[in-house]
């Protein structure tokens, strides 16, 4: 009897853990027929927009166009299987594709054979790396790049891909360097521009606008590339100097793993590492933001998989590094798409598209692929975010200012060297640098900071001090020197210290000594340290380092208030002043 209950158990674990690993057996076999239509719309809208979407992030990349929608199949496919997000829209992204072309032509030169072996290699480095970390379960490192850096750094990135975009609007040549080297090329070279090259591409950006205020539900990208195509064709503009993408081959994606060294491979580490940390936080978060409205619960260890399982397949498939996008998550959620069968459309389509369509975009315009990268980027821009976050934190608008400058002034990669360097000093700060206050009691009894308080009360000769962090080895000397702060600019000497220890939740040795050190300054200048609702586990650590004996148990109280009342005991009925 036992063993049938043990292996009647085992059968029931098995499906949870496949349905964890391939969360589309959550989703297939539950899969309505109402939903296929809204699917198949939601799939078809947002292959109009991926193909030239991918396309022209392929030439951020470095990579000819083709590759950016070898990069999609797979990559979709792989996603549909194992992501956990109904509607994220996968594919090439402008700041993967940036820093794809940053890592690898450090490497090799662009338009070589070596450069597009190295990025496939990228690609394939990167869904290593996520599957690595995702079966360490180390998907909290989503949340390491602070908010702030992260959208400093975008916005200095989205700057960067834009003026690296404007060559192609003016006809002129491209120039290496950073935001301001790059512009400044541009506008010495602004005699030499290509007019029919700059009225297909300003067309082309204001077609996109049009349509986004006119008919936002258009794919205006697609009715963008086939109209510039029409143009160039009809009126033979090639002649005219228009740069086009030029002959492509029918075909699937080639598969197979790329050539590169050993040597090679190691180079590509930090940024792969780079591509990981950047591509994690943004999917991430429009995964979570999609959820909003779809109210479906994102696994963040899962997602590392998922997207790791599509980059390999990416790089397999000859594409570049693929993340969440935050255009085709909406164009899925405002077509109405439920569930990834959205992405198995697009993924056919596109394959359609590589077998059938491809000589169609031979006379497509670089301007107008360079057209649909600006325009993304100016959505991208808000530096209302900036003007925001002044109003609400100097410190972290100087963290996201010191982001967006240095993605201006350093380039892509060190400017994500110098996001994750700002994101440690915020977090060294913090740690480092907690926030105290010296509270008082309030009319309705409870206990708030008397800076942020002017009505709370404070008792002559008690400070009643809170410490809001750990209390460790990297903080413990500044929890006494705040203490001592307090105490000299006290109004009225101090007799008691009452640390409010409700925010303390963690305590190691060296806190431990510095408050049995405290306590010896302390009681030499006759003030007494005393604590107020002591967690548990801090208490013990109290008790087992001596700190607990060393103070006196009796000077430990389950209450801010029980320890003023004993305090005014002492004082022989002293009374609250204002």
């Amino acid at each position: 009897m036992a063993s049938s209950q043990v292996k009647d158990l085992s059968i029931e674990r098995k499906p949870s853990f496949f349905h964890k690993f391939l969360p589309i057996l959550g989703w297939l076999p539950s899969y309505k027929k109402s939903w296929l239509s809204t699917d198949l719309l939601a799939g078809l809208a947002v292959w109009a927009l991926a193909v030239p979407q991918a396309m022209a992030y392929a030439g951020i990349a470095g990579v000819p166009a083709v590759y950016g929608l070898y990069a999609l199949p797979l990559a979709l496919i792989a996603y549909a299987i194992f992501g956990t997000s109904h509607t994220l829209g996968l594919g090439p992204d402008s700041a993967l594709a940036m820093l794809s072309a940053a890592t690898v032509g450090a490497l090799a030169a662009q338009g070589s054979e070596e450069f597009l072996a190295l990025s496939f290699a990228l690609a394939l480095m990167v869904g290593l790396l996520f599957i690595i970390f995702g079966l360490l379960r180390l998907g909290w490192v989503a949340h390491f790049l602070a908010n702030p850096v992260l959208k400093g750094f975008m916005q200095g990135l989205a700057l960067v891909v834009l003026v690296g975009q404007l060559p192609k609007i003016f006809g002129v040549e491209g120039a290496s360097g950073n935001f301001f080297q790059e512009l400044w090329a541009i506008i010495v070279q602004l005699p030499q521009a290509n007019l029919v090259t700059m009225i297909i591409g300003f067309s082309s950006l204001s077609l996109l606008f049009a349509f986004r205020h006119i008919l936002p539900r258009a794919p205006g990208a697609l009715i963008a590339v086939v109209l510039a195509i029409f143009a160039v064709s009809i009126f033979d503009l090639t002649a005219y100097g228009v740069d086009v993408v030029g002959v492509i081959e029918t075909s699937l994606p080639p598969l197979g793993l790329p050539d590169v060294s050993l040597g090679d491979l190691a180079a590509l580490v930090p940024g792969a590492l780079a591509l990981v940390l950047v591509g994690y936080s943004k999917s991430l978060g429009m995964a979570k933001t999609a959820s909003e409205t779809t109210r479906e619960k994102i696994d963040t260890n899962q997602e590392m998989i998922a997207l790791g399982i599509s980059n390999a397949s990416s790089g397999f498939s000859s594409g570049i590094a693929v993340g969440g996008s935050m255009s085709r998550t909406t164009t899925v959620i405002g077509a109405g798409g439920r569930t990834q069968l959205t992405a198995l459309v697009n993924a056919f389509l596109v394959i359609l598209t590589l077998l059938f369509l491809m000589p169609f975009f031979e006379n497509l315009p670089q301007a107008t692929l360079g057209a649909i990268v600006i325009y993304a980027m100016i959505r991208m821009l808000d530096f209302g975010y900036f003007k925001r976050l002044y109003r609400i934190s100097r410190p972290e608008f100087w963290y996201a200012s010191a982001a967006f400058l240095g993605e201006l002034f350093l380039g892509t990669l060190p400017g994500v060297l110098m996001g994750v360097i700002l994101s440690l000093l915020v977090l060294i700060r913090r740690v480092t640098r907690p926030g105290t206050a010296v509270i008082g009691r309030m009319p309705d009894e409870t206990y708030r900071d008397v800076n942020r308080y002017p009505e709370a009360e404070t008792v002559p000769g008690l400070l009643i001090f809170r410490f809001d962090s750990v209390l460790f080895f990297s903080n413990a000397d500044y929890f006494t020197d705040e203490v001592q702060k307090y105490i000299d600019r006290a109004k009225v000497p101090v007799q008691q210290v009452l640390v409010n220890s409700e925010t303390i939740n963690d305590l190691d040795t060296t806190g431990t000594d510095r408050l049995i050190k405290l306590h010896e300054d302390l009681k030499r200048d006759n003030i007494q340290l005393a604590f107020a609702e002591v967690k548990d586990p801090v208490r013990e650590m109290m008790r087992l380092s001596g700190a607990e004996e060393a103070i006196g148990e009796e000077n430990f109280y389950s209450s801010v208030s029980a320890g003023v009342r004993a305090f005014l005991a002492r004082e022989q009925g002293g009374t609250y002043s204002s």
